[in-house]
Order: C-alpha cells, then sequence, then structure tokens
C-alpha cells in the first residue's frame, strides 16, 4: 500500500547491487494479488513469499466493534490467506519454495487489550502449521516468526498517535516489557527470516519461532 516505501527498498537493494521490483498492491484484493503474482511468474519463478503486511488494534472483546474486528481479520488473516491461496500452485508446478509468515507472540500468549490483533495472529500461526503439514510432498516449507515488541517506525507513529505526551515513557515501558529490557531491532527479524527462507533450514517446516528477548519463557 505504501508505494513511496516499496520505493525507498528497492533503491536501497538496487543501489547495494541487488536487483529488485517494486509493486503496489491490497492484499486484502484477491483480484489485485492474483494480477501482481500473474506478472511476477511472466518475469520468473517465485519461490519465497513473505507475509508481512499488519496493522494493530488497541481492545478488548467489548471495546472491539464489528468494524474493527473485520478491518483487522481483511487485512491480518485474509491478507495472508490471499497470497498463500495465489502462489502454492505456482510453488507446486515448480518444483517448491518457502512460504514465511509473521506473526506475533501476542498469537500464542495472553496480552492485555489485544483482542483482534491476538486473535488474527493466532490465525496465522494456525495456517502455518496446515500448509506445512497439507505441503509436505510438494516440498514447500512453511514457517512463521513471532516477534515481540520490534522498534520500527510503526511504533514511534503508533505511541504518537494513541500516547500523545507520552511517547517516552510508553516506549520505556514497552522496551522493558521484554525480559531482555530492549525491543528488537527490525535487522534482527531480518536475519532469522533470512535463516528460514535459506537452503540451510531446509530440515525446518511447521515452526513458530519466538523472537521475544525471553518474553515467553523468562517472564516473573
Amino acid at each position: 500500500m505504501n508505494e513511496s516505501a516499496a520505493s525507498e527498498t528497492f533503491n536501497q537493494i538496487t543501489s547495494a547491487g541487488g536487483v529488485a521490483f517494486a509493486h503496489g498492491c491490497d492484499v486484502t484484493k484477491p483480484d489485485d494479488v492474483s494480477a501482481i503474482f500473474r506478472k511476477l511468474y511472466q518475469r520468473e519463478r517465485v519461490h519465497i513469499l513473505v507475509n508481512n503486511a499488519g496493522i494493530s488494534h488497541i481492545g478488548t472483546v467489548e471495546s472491539t466493534t464489528p468494524e474493527d474486528f473485520d478491518r483487522i481479520v481483511q487485512v491480518n488473516v485474509k491478507g495472508f490467506y490471499n497470497c498463500m491461496h495465489s502462489i502454492v500452485g505456482h510453488m507446486k508446478q515448480s518444483g517448491g519454495g518457502v512460504i514465511l509468515n509473521l506473526a506475533s507472540i501476542a498469537g500464542s500468549s495472553g496480552l492485555p487489550d489485544r483482542f483482534a490483533y491476538s486473535m488474527s495472529k493466532g490465525a496465522v500461526i494456525a495456517m502455518t502449521y496446515s500448509v506445512a503439514r497439507d505441503y509436505l510432498a510438494y516440498k514447500i516449507r512453511c514457517n512463521c516468526v513471532s516477534p515481540a515488541r520490534v522498534h520500527t517506525p510503526f511504533v514511534d507513529a503508533y505511541l504518537q498517535k494513541n500516547y500523545p505526551g507520552r511517547e517516552k515513557e510508553m516506549f520505556d515501558k514497552l522496551a522493558h516489557s521484554q525480559p531482555i529490557g530492549r525491543m528488537a531491532e527490525s535487522t534482527e527479524v531480518a536475519a532469522l527470516a533470512l535463516f528460514l527462507c535459506s537452503e540451510e533450514a531446509a530440515f525446518i517446516t511447521g515452526v513458530d519461532y519466538p523472537l521475544d528477548g525471553g518474553f515467553c519463557n523468562l517472564r516473573g
């Protein structure tokens, strides 16, 4: 959706000597996803899909409106489904591939005021297991990464919107909710994603990897 950010990433890749193409796409629209994927297939085989589109939401089951709930489902669940649905047939026909879904510790841990978001990330984890099991025979691996807090521009904008005037206080609180005492860096998530999509991880499928600074096992 953010074509300017995609162009920035494109420039980073090409300036480092890589080859890249940027395409705008609304993952909530199956026809848009199919059209973009067909365009990619005409260029070359696609053997890696990283599902990373997502939006957040604050609220309990009582405060989450039907509209809020539907919006989260459309992006965080159906968006992942639309992309996997569009690519699995191509991967089957071309000898296999790797699907990596970005979930969250919210999908497997009870976090306060994250009802809809946690629901969506739990669905991502479940879809990951299902796809991994169904496509073993086609050499398609499917895993997911579940980060805890990651410091990105998204976090800064989120704090500015929801906690005006308290950004630093809330940033420190969120950072120290990980036992390791800080948020993850985006490069740390990328490093794990790169490994899981590489041939070095050829024996790994159907796994949810917490990247959590000790959140799941070391709290308390």
